[in-house]
């Protein structure tokens, strides 16, 4: 099956599960043919039908609850309930228990193509030994969550910089479009209880950000309270695309909350899944960190090793597996993230083209 016939068909799969915005799609299918790397983003799905056939031996390995859609730019920064500004994994829309490398080296096969559209200045080689130190350190450690305050001042100041600044931030959610269109109630209902208080006027808008859920329902009401704005989005959630691989049709169940609640994480307080809709708030300082908006020339490393951290902090939530993680990575051959990163990452070069090629 190529590139294109799996699409339509994840994509007629979607539509059993939620409702699509075609126009919002049209504009997905445009992103996944401009490069590798927002293709990589917006195709988790063939992600799982390439995986197990061009690493076979890695996607036995040990099975835990995993995020499965991981990529350099799905890290982002809440408050949590003291307050205290948190750095963390920002989407779990995919989560399913999987084997833990599919998240190394989704993670590392981003890194590669992140380099190759200049958003990271790392060698590749260099970006995984990072990203596998920071997951193995923090195995080791027991995992810590990153509280930005006294302590990764250098991520601090990397997620403070001025395109997270009030002003701006404001300014761009106000030029959002107002949605004309009919909202669900129960999204509505989603919006309305993450409010600080009821019947706080708002306007909802229509907003059109990430890759993976774009096509989805995803809307943003946006408020004055108190002298200041606030936002609160609500978006679509569907079942992982591990269903849709596996060709189950039966009772689906979504894991966002469940991943969430027992890693070792300061969670935020105003994400939750209500039915079939993500609810959170939405401010500059809780969202997701776009890599083109980071200063981090000469710290891509370092970063990167915080995300290998961080995402052994979540599988930490499945503590049962963690002993036979421990092995299996001490089996594992030297370089062998890079060579499966290497290996991915040409898969989705060339179905990239392939795409690119179809849509011209």
């Amino acid at each position: 099956m190529n590139i294109v016939r799996a699409s339509r068909r994840y994509e007629k799969w979607l539509r059993q599960h939620t409702s699509v915005l075609d126009a919002d799609l049209r504009l997905k299918h445009v992103a996944m043919a401009r490069a590798a790397f927002p293709f990589l983003r917006a195709t988790f799905y063939r992600w799982l039908q390439l995986w197990p056939k061009i690493c076979p031996q890695l996607a036995s390995a040990p099975h835990l609850l995993a995020v499965g859609d991981l990529h350099v730019e799905n890290f982002g920064t809440w408050r949590d309930l003291e307050g205290r500004l948190i750095w963390g994994v920002n989407d779990f829309d995919e989560a399913f228990t999987m084997p833990y490398t599919i998240d190394l080296v989704r993670l590392a096969a981003s890194a590669v193509l992140a380099g190759e559209a200049q958003h990271l200045a790392v060698k590749t080689r260099e970006a995984c030994d990072a990203i596998l130190e920071g997951y193995t350190q923090s195995l080791a450690h027991g995992g810590l969550p990153f509280v930005l305050g006294e302590h990764h001042r250098w991520l601090r100041s990397l997620a403070e910089n001025e395109l997270r600044d009030p002003v701006h931030f404001w300014g761009k959610m106000d030029k959002l479009p107002t949605f004309r269109g009919d909202i669900p109630a129960s999204a509505r209902e989603g919006l309305e209880h993450m409010m600080p208080e009821r019947g706080i006027p708002y306007r909802v808008a229509h907003r059109i950000v990430g890759l993976g859920s774009l096509g989805r329902m995803r809307f943003i009401a946006l408020a004055d309270w108190h002298g200041g704005r606030i936002a609160r989005e609500v978006k679509a959630v569907v079942p992982s695309a591990v269903y849709w691989a596996q060709g189950d049709e039966g009772p689906a169940e979504i894991l966002c909350q469940p991943i969430i609640t027992r890693a070792v994480r300061c969670p935020d307080p105003f994400m939750q899944v209500r039915g079939k809709w993500i609810v959170r708030r939405l401010s500059p300082h809780c969202s997701r960190i776009e890599l083109q908006t980071l200063n981090a020339a000469g710290q891509e490393l370092k970063l990167l090793h915080a995300m290998g951290w961080e995402i052994a902090n979540v599988h930490l939530g499945t503590r049962e597996a963690i002993k036979a993680v421990k092995v299996h990575l001490r089996r594992q051959k030297a370089g062998w993230l890079f060579t499966a990163a290497g290996k991915m990452a040409e898969a989705v070069r060339a179905d990239w083209r392939q795409w690119r090629d179809a849509q011209a």
